[in-house]
């Protein structure tokens, strides 16, 4: 005779279970991107318009892949790194910080090098976009209230083979 019983209700409460935890897990799971991208590195210089000078051991962001992760997971970052973000070609851009776990000033940096607008401390996991004002090639990342301490300001200069000073 085939066994035709009911499941008992044991085995619906952990079917039950089972369901629950994976719609906890999955949302988590999602936010996680499938694969880290690696960087390559690279240093740069910003020169403020008093003469002083500071370097940054940057990673560079230059795939759509690299962009789209861009800082995402990072728990922590030194003073003395960031990211650069590299357009092909000068344009206007807009970031965000959805999966961004720590504050960050975005400094927009046009073709010549030249800073031309600051975003200081973008909140962590905030989805409203961060527009440039300007057509930029760039976009660095630093840590959060970074540039006022190191009292960075638009019409500064990011020293980088990408950026061409302005001839003449």
């Amino acid at each position: 005779m085939p066994n035709t019983a009911v499941p008992s209700v044991a085995s619906r409460r952990g079917v039950l279970a089972a369901l629950i935890a994976a719609t906890i897990v999955l949302p988590a799971a999602a936010q996680q991107p499938p694969q880290m991208q690696t960087f390559p590195t690279s240093s740069l210089v910003i020169e403020t318009q008093g003469g002083q000078r500071h370097p940054f051991r940057i990673e560079l962001a230059l795939t759509p892949a690299q962009q789209a992760q861009g800082l995402m997971w990072r728990e922590r970052m030194d003073d003395d790194q960031g990211m650069l973000f590299i357009n092909p070609v000068e344009r206007m851009a807009s970031f965000w910080m959805m999966n961004t776990l720590i504050p960050l000033d975005m400094v927009f940096v046009d073709r010549t090098g030249r800073i031309v607008h600051i975003h200081e401390n973008a909140i962590p996991h905030d989805t409203t976009p961060v527009p440039s004002r300007y057509p930029v090639l760039g976009i660095l990342e630093v840590n959060g209230g970074l540039t006022r301490r190191l009292g960075i300001r638009p019409g500064d200069r990011v020293v980088h083979d990408v950026f061409r000073p302005r001839q003449g």
